[in-house]
């Protein structure tokens, strides 16, 4: 779970995207995203395990909600932490949208 955290926090300190930009996704990006990341690591680990090099090349599904250079896979475990991350800022996301305080904001 701290993994987890750490990402969330890395999400916003390192890439920018704070709980402003979050809530400019209100159509499920961020929980899309975390879908396609969980579906590559279900789909594709046994890439990993033959050639990391492939795993971590492979283009943008259909239906990524960002621009192509935002997919950036990089193991299955990592993209499993990442996943669960986009997830949390969903969920902290939809409860600002309820008007619920969110810890740690």
């Amino acid at each position: 779970m701290l993994e987890i955290a750490n990402e969330r926090l890395r999400q916003i300190s390192v890439e920018g995207w704070t709980p402003e930009h979050d809530d400019q996704h209100s159509s499920g990006e961020l929980a899309g995203a975390a879908g396609y990341y969980a579906k590559h690591v279900n789909a594709r680990q046994w890439c990993f395990k033959n050639n990391p090099d492939d795993y971590q090349c492979e283009p943008e599904p259909s239906g990524w909600p960002w621009a192509a250079e935002w997919w950036k896979p990089k193991n299955p475990r990592s993209d499993l932490i990442r996943a669960a991350a986009l997830i949390v800022a969903e969920l902290e996301r939809l409860d600002r949208a309820a008007g619920f305080t969110v810890e740690g904001e």
